[in-house]
């Protein structure tokens, strides 16, 4: 009990401290949004070979009678190599955002941030996929529940 104690208490440290560095990068609404044709063909195929690997997954979990949960993505690429290859592409994918400078949050919300600073504080920029244009943007510490509109002239209403 005490070490996972310790652990929890390190990861909430650690955590409040990520919150005061500065990024590597910051982005301008601009920059963001020059961004997001590449990001919608992106977060395309990274949804859809997640989708195919959920269901080698849930295929592999079937014929072996093992939980889905207690499968390790190792033991997929074990039992089908082939599975290999699908990996690879979604690591690739998930490089290249970040590679960006922006942060993938949540694939199959397709959830992209980009770091960036409003009146002094650093925050997210965010992006959902689907949307046009980058509209919203939250504290780091409330994340996708925090969202708002950026401020400015109004902009077409997106589902949030």
């Amino acid at each position: 009990m005490r070490r996972r104690r310790a652990d929890s208490t390190l990861r909430s440290e650690a955590g409040s401290i990520a919150l005061r560095v500065r990024p590597e990068k910051t982005f301008h609404l601009e920059e963001a949004n020059g961004i997001v044709p590449r990001l919608h063909v992106l977060m395309e195929r990274l949804q859809r070979g997640a989708l195919r690997l959920h269901e080698e997954l849930t295929g592999l979990a079937r014929e072996t009678g093992v939980e889905l949960a207690s499968l390790a993505p190792e033991e997929l690429m074990r039992q089908r190599p082939a599975a290999r290859a699908l990996m690879e592409e979604l690591d690739g994918i998930v490089a290249e955002i970040e590679a960006s400078g922006a942060h993938l949050k949540d694939v199959q919300l397709g959830l992209v941030d980009f770091p960036a600073e409003l009146d002094g504080e650093i925050v997210y920029l965010c992006w959902q996929f689907g949307e046009p244009e980058v509209a919203f943007w939250h504290r780091i510490e409330d994340g996708f529940a925090g969202r708002r509109p950026l401020p400015g002239p109004p902009r077409p209403r997106y589902l949030q």
